[in-house]
């Protein structure tokens, strides 16, 4: 079962500040030699999320690969998909959907990352409700907030 839900909240209500902050939980995981899936909501975000892993820092490097069916490699240390059933068992789910992740059993921890766009926030806060149900640890974390 997953240990601990942490949920992170932007200021900006702009979907690349909140992909930019998920490559850089990424990096960090990476960096600490954990395993980690980031979930897109389609195809065409997922492949904007690849580019950006590439591109967010031109000092780092992220490995990852994109999933978009059931075959992955399991050595690649970052993996973004669409479907975290499909998606392999990894220490952290960085979620960028606005859905609850299936199989909250296979990953370690989640990562929610919220920002300032009303209709994100309110379903983030339905996933919140639903995490609290399922008795998970949770944490918040305002970023960039003064």
């Amino acid at each position: 079962m997953t240990e601990r839900v942490d949920f992170y909240v932007l200021k900006s209500a702009t979907p690349k500040q909140r992909w930019i902050f998920a490559c850089r939980l990424a990096e960090k995981a990476y960096l600490s030699d954990l395993k980690v899936a980031i979930l897109q909501d389609d195809v065409s975000n997922a492949k904007l999320l690849d580019d950006l892993l590439w591109t967010f820092n031109e000092r780092s490097f992220v490995p990852h690969e994109l999933c978009l069916d059931e075959k992955f490699d399991p050595a690649t240390p970052v993996h973004v998909g669409l479907d975290s059933s499909k998606l392999p068992a990894v220490d952290l789910l960085v979620n960028l959907t606005d859905r609850l992740p299936e199989g909250l059993d296979r990953f370690a921890r989640v990562a929610e990352i919220m920002d300032a766009d009303p209709a994100r926030l309110r379903l983030g806060r339905e996933r919140f409700k639903s995490y609290r149900d399922l008795k998970v640890a949770m944490d918040t974390h305002q970023i960039g907030a003064d």
